[in-house]
């Protein structure tokens, strides 16, 4: 069975970091871009970061760029979401997701949700100010 499984949120002050975590299982990890989305009550579901199968290239939202950094271990069938500088504002649930399609463009990280078919159940993150 394909399961993605995040891993990390918590409880932080503002201007501390977390670290997500997200674990793949029944998946061909490495085929596939990766990303991750967040949601906050009442809002859609929106792209935060992305990284291709390749590990070439990453992608990240406007309001991240800087303290978020996205990695992953084709090895390990894990992706990451390093998150520093944290504001109040990234108060969401965060979830991972995997691109629909297998050996996409390598070039590109897409970004709606509805490109991606595989999520996480979501790792809750609250930033207190």
């Amino acid at each position: 069975q394909e399961q993605l499984v995040e891993s990390g949120g918590g409880l932080v002050q503002a201007g501390g970091s977390l670290r997500l975590s997200c674990a793949s299982s029944g998946v061909a990890f490495s085929r596939y871009t990766m990303g991750w989305f967040r949601q906050t009550p009442g809002e859609e579901r929106a792209f935060v970061a992305g990284i291709t199968w390749s590990n070439t290239s990453t992608d990240y939202a406007e309001s991240v760029k800087g303290r978020f950094t996205i990695s992953r271990d084709n090895t390990k069938k894990m992706m990451y979401l390093q998150m520093k500088g944290l504001k109040a504002e990234d108060t969401a649930v965060y979830y991972c997701a995997r691109d629909r399609i297998a050996f996409s463009n390598p070039s590109v990280v897409r970004t709606s949700p509805s490109q991606y078919d595989l999520w996480g159940q979501g790792t809750q993150v609250t930033v207190s100010t």
